[in-house]
């Protein structure tokens, strides 16, 4: 161990064993594909919508992968979940969406309150529009969508107060589709006719 007693064999052995590490590390979160996307996940972007799956549920192409994006914060009217009935309002809510983003590319942004994926695995990020606007406000405003609480979440106040004012005014379900009190006490929409 006469090497060792030197001050410059010592950094050089720190040196070798902290490349190591590095070279371990890299290999690792290459050969583990859950860990690297961990990283990406939570980076800001924008992205093009491949598809619309209903009001609340997008779609992207994310780092050569399609990535399934769902709204933080708001839940519109179902449309497509096989365990679930087709709601008043679903049809016209995922409409409204389609019709709000369009063909444009969306920016995502993570909240630092909310989880990075719910329990199917998809992303919960805010999207944003070209022009700056919020597309869960601009669901709620209209109508189109409920504040959903039930996790926390930065814009929550600012939801709320989205919904509220949609209510007040009537717009969209509020005038349409009756909605009721769910057992967290949030909005839910009746079945369709």
């Amino acid at each position: 161990m006469k090497l060792l007693r030197t001050k410059r064999s010592r950094k050089l052995l720190i040196r070798l064993l902290v490349a190591l590490i590095i070279v371990g590390l890299g290999y690792y979160t290459e050969s583990n594909p859950s860990l690297s996307n961990k990283i990406t996940d939570l980076s800001p972007g924008t992205y093009i919508v491949t598809n619309f799956n209903d009001g609340d549920t997008i779609t992207v192409e994310m780092d050569g992968r399609k990535e399934t994006i769902r709204f933080i914060g708001i839940d519109t009217p179902e449309t497509q979940d096989p365990r679930k009935v087709v709601q008043c309002f679903g049809k016209a809510a995922s409409d409204f969406t389609k019709a709000l983003i369009g063909d444009q590319a969306v920016r995502l942004e993570a909240d630092p309150l909310s989880s990075n994926r719910d329990r199917y695995n998809r992303l919960l990020r805010y999207v944003y529009l070209p022009d700056g606007r919020l597309a869960q406000a601009e669901i709620l405003k209209e109508g189109y969508g409920f504040a959903y609480t039930s996790f926390p979440f930065t814009k929550s106040e600012e939801f709320l107060n989205h919904q509220r004012d949609a209510r007040i005014q009537n717009k969209g379900l509020w005038s349409k589709c009756a909605p009721t009190t769910n057992e967290f006490g949030g909005f839910t929409s009746p079945p369709a006719d």
